[in-house]
């Protein structure tokens, strides 16, 4: 299913072709979604993917026409592979009829959840959610997307602190996130020669309803986080939005195939 704003605020230029267009997984809620909202504010229009919540999804989209942009939503389980054909074809369809264009130029690999566990307890079935979500689903993905995505793009890879530093409890989601980081520097290599430049963020602690709002919902654990970041707090989807879309613009195109760390200074 499709969620579409066509409308573009009155001022501007009227000429789809000149809006560069991005691509954010899980965009409709937490840093995906404030990804969409800072990248519509520096005058990008957004396809994003959300999994079932359509009604999220729907009030992102209203947000992004409120910026002056266009938004358009589409459905994506990004664990399940099988499906990437179908929305990939659904890309170009989208691309062609609300932009004239046969490619987009900004690609965020966001959509994730949060599992954690320690390793004496963590099944199978958790790994192999994780690694579908976080690691091969974005692999996959990028993959069957590159004829979609234009020269002299960009690709943010969303990773985790986790990989810098260890928590108990989080050995499988920051494993599949290491790899992701992995991923971003063969990227970054093979898809120099065309001008794509891909690089990784790594969010400390963020306040979201990430693992149903643990960390959101929990004052001593914010407080105590807090604590452990130079800057006194944690995070906010702000603070990550923000860097995803200074990442993606020209004046940053000589960044690449780098981990940036956003987490305030977080156990340093």
């Amino acid at each position: 299913m499709s969620l579409i704003s066509t409308s573009r605020a009155a001022n501007k230029d009227t000429n789809t072709a000149n809006f560069k267009v991005a691509l954010v997984t899980g965009g409709s809620r937490g840093l995906g979604k404030s990804s969409v909202l800072a990248l519509a504010a520096k005058g990008t229009d957004i396809l994003f993917t959300y999994n079932n919540r359509e009604d999220k999804a729907a009030e992102v989209v209203n947000a992004v026409e409120t910026l002056g942009q266009k938004a358009i939503a589409l459905q994506l389980d990004v664990s399940q592979r099988a499906t990437f054909a179908d929305f990939t074809n659904r890309i170009k369809a989208e691309l062609n009829v609300h932009w004239n264009r046969k490619d987009f130029d900004i690609l965020v690999n966001n959509a994730g959840i949060g599992i954690s566990s320690p390793i004496e307890t963590t099944t199978e079935a958790d790994f192999d959610l994780l690694m579908n979500i976080h690691l091969k689903g974005p692999y996959f993905l990028t993959q069957a997307l590159l004829p979609y995505l234009a020269d002299n793009a960009r690709i943010i890879n969303v990773s985790t602190g986790l990989t810098r530093f260890s928590v108990p409890g989080y050995s499988a989601y920051a494993m599949m996130k290491g790899g992701v980081e992995v991923f971003t520097r063969y990227l970054a290599k093979e898809l120099g020669a065309r001008g794509i430049s891909v690089n990784t963020i790594a969010p400390g602690v963020v306040e979201t309803d990430f693992r149903d709002g643990a960390v959101r919902n929990d004052p001593n654990m914010k407080a105590f986080l807090g604590s452990q970041t130079a800057l006194g707090r944690i995070g906010q989807p702000d603070d990550i939005g923000h860097i995803v879309a200074s990442m993606c613009q020209d004046e940053n195109r000589w960044i690449n195939a780098e981990r940036i760390e956003a987490s305030g200074g977080m156990f340093i």
